[in-house]
């Protein structure tokens, strides 16, 4: 009895239009910035005219990228609401896969912007088993002081004790695959900040990360009963952790060839979840150079590849899996992104050189035996 699950940050499945470019040029798409706009409402009538004409290639892209994992439960990031999700799935999806993805679940977070997380459910695997809900919680309200987990990283960062923790949310869902019991975690963390006082953004934003990360792992003891009776039971962690624990640094040109450079990082809150083999990071079975979720630039003086998106299994759950390598589908990926030798795949029909694309992410998906 095997059940496919993927993760997939869609990038802005949005069911409204986002006007805050008028006043905020670094939300301002970059086509309009090449006009002059009048007042509020002509860039009004522009932004709506410019996201309609691109959201119809770019969910096609999305809905094929998607279709390509095959999978039977799909943990999403950056999902508008439900609304936004049942228009998506039954005018992309459906026309690709049929009635598929009937059960659909999400809770309000805590994004300035309003992007969820969600979870989309066949109501049974592709050999039959039947999936079935359970409960669903929502963790979104924790502060730091709830759980103990506010310092002095944090305060220099100007955030107080009685603020949330999770910049989303950690969305806790209960299922029975074959009448056997699995528990995921959706989750999509703190995005990587601009620069800030001589640090990079990363490293800047890191004691977020580092806080949601603790969050999720006491979330999963409590629930359990302690570290040790969780690792033995069946969950997985799924998400945009916004994070890494190594990339491959990309250098040189085009006519000149390409150099890739593997690189770990020192610190990452990947960590703080795996450590104590507390659970697995099952892409990490995955060739070295092969893990990457996202291609990352700045420009010439800073690319690389690199592994946002996770399925983090529970020691249990990756000792009874041991043969299951992750795939992770890439192409939905723009043309600019740059891949290293003999990794470079056929492109979905009309995906641009940076946009329409399906995501700036890969949806990641692996293959469990639930024993």
């Amino acid at each position: 009895m095997s059940l496919r699950l993927a993760t997939f940050n869609v990038e802005n499945l949005m069911n409204r239009f986002d006007f805050s470019g008028f006043r905020n040029d670094l939300h301002r798409d970059r086509a309009l910035s090449l006009y002059e706009i009048e007042d509020e409402a002509h860039y009004r009538a522009l932004e709506q005219a410019r996201a309609v004409a691109l959201t119809d290639d770019a969910r096609q892209l999305t809905a094929l990228a998607i279709a390509a994992t095959r999978a039977d439960i799909l943990c999403l990031q950056e999902v508008d609401n439900i609304a936004a999700l049942k228009a998506f799935e039954y005018g992309y999806l459906f026309k690709m896969i049929g009635n598929g993805y009937r059960e659909k679940y999400s809770a309000s977070g805590n994004d300035s912007r309003g992007i969820d997380v969600a979870v989309m459910m066949r109501p049974e695997t592709a050999h039959g088993q039947p999936i079935e809900f359970e409960r669903m919680t929502s963790h979104a309200h924790l502060t730091f002081a709830d759980l103990d987990l506010h310092n002095e990283a944090l305060a220099e960062l100007g955030i107080e004790p009685q603020d949330r923790i999770f910049r989303r949310d950690c969305l806790e869902l209960d299922i029975k695959v074959g009448g056997r019991p699995m528990t995921l975690y959706v989750v999509h963390f703190k995005a990587m900040s601009p620069p800030r006082n001589g640090m990079d953004g990363r490293t800047a934003s890191m004691p977020v990360r580092m806080a949601e990360a603790a969050a999720v792992r006491r979330i999963i003891e409590e629930r359990f009963g302690g570290a040790e009776r969780a690792s033995a039971k069946r969950w997985v962690i799924c998400g945009d952790l916004n994070d890494y624990r190594e990339r491959v640094v990309i250098s040189g040109e085009a006519h000149e060839g390409y150099r890739f450079e593997p690189v770990r990082e020192p610190l990452s809150s990947v960590n703080t979840l795996t450590a104590g083999g507390f659970c697995q990071n099952l892409v990490e079975r995955r060739p070295e150079m092969n893990r990457w979720t996202l291609y990352h630039t700045r420009g010439p003086q800073e690319r690389h590849l690199c592994q946002l998106d996770y399925l983090l299994a529970s020691k249990a759950l990756a000792e009874r899996n041991p043969r299951a390598v992750p795939d992770i589908v890439r192409s939905g990926q723009p043309w600019r992104t740059i891949f290293p030798p003999e990794q470079d795949v056929p492109r979905f029909p009309r995906v641009g050189w940076d946009r329409p694309k399906a995501s700036d992410h890969c949806p990641v998906v692996v293959q469990l035996d639930i024993t």
